[in-house]
């Protein structure tokens, strides 16, 4: 038994009724989570371990309304997708946004079996917002804001996701023309003991870009807000706004107002986003 509520996780994303366990029930969680909950890893660059069991990413993500990287977002999901009368399981895959040689084994997703059919659902994606997708060599489908995404198979790197659309809408990593590849995956067991070590390397490893940026997002209803460092970013439709944040006090407003997170102003300081 763990300490999640689904009536509390509901109220967490702004759903007032629980979801039908199909297709549509699963989109709408999915895309529920991903507007109320940000994606972050301030956390790990305070210097806080990041624990990954149930009940520790409920207390975070919903009790102190936090939010979190893939590991902690994708716990959460599974344990409601479970409460939702899903079937789904976790799946470790590698980032290719910005790789120059294999990635590691640092991201996880969710294979959910809907309708006798597995499909990928990823609430903990920072770079942008995939919508859940059937596991099907050559599926695609668009993004609210507008950018298709594409499942492809091949005996190398076994199952990647690619993006075609706007690097408006993204963290500012993998744009380009044309479809670029987000992450790949080869389907098979992910443990606990397989969650713990990407885990570890996402907090700690000296190459891990969670272990030397402060990365902050939110997924918007048209669009996409980013905070990397003291770089902001939001775009809602047509509407760009970019700016450098030179101020540790507007710096702590901003992850208030937009992303929802509160900052002590001594939490702040101790980014190192800041001279002084």
């Amino acid at each position: 038994m763990t300490s999640f509520t689904f009536a509390d996780y509901l109220q967490r994303i702004h759903l007032k009724d629980p979801v039908a366990a199909d297709v549509a029930g699963l989109e709408a969680l999915q895309r529920a989570h991903r507007l109320a909950i940000p994606f972050e890893n301030l956390d790990v660059m305070l210097g806080r371990g990041i624990a990954i069991d149930s009940d520790a990413v409920f207390a975070k993500l919903v009790t102190a309304r936090r939010g979190g990287y893939c590991f902690e977002h994708n716990r959460l999901f599974l344990d409601a997708l479970a409460a939702a009368g899903f079937t789904a399981r976790p799946q470790l895959a590698r980032v290719w946004l910005g790789a120059e040689t294999t990635p590691p084994l640092t991201h996880a997703i969710s294979i959910v079996t809907v309708e006798g059919a597995e499909w990928i659902a990823d609430a903990g994606f920072g770079g942008s917002y995939t919508p859940p997708m059937p596991l099907i060599d050559g599926a695609e489908a668009i993004a609210p804001d507008g950018a298709r995404f594409r499942l492809s198979h091949d005996g190398e790197r076994g199952w990647m996701l690619w993006r075609a659309g706007d690097a408006a809408t993204t963290d500012g990593r993998g744009g380009g023309e044309g479809f670029q590849p987000q992450y790949s995956f080869t389907p098979g067991p992910a443990h606990d003991a397989d969650l713990a070590m990407g885990n570890l390397w996402a907090a700690t490893a000296p190459g891990s870009r969670f272990h030397t940026t402060s990365v902050v997002s939110i997924v918007l209803p048209r669009g996409f807000a980013s905070l990397t460092d003291r770089a902001y970013r939001r775009r809602s439709g047509s509407e760009d706004a970019q700016t450098e944040i030179t101020d540790p006090r507007v710096y702590r407003l901003r992850l208030s107002m937009m992303f929802g997170i509160d900052l002590s102003a001594d939490e702040v300081a101790r980014l190192g986003l800041f001279a002084g």
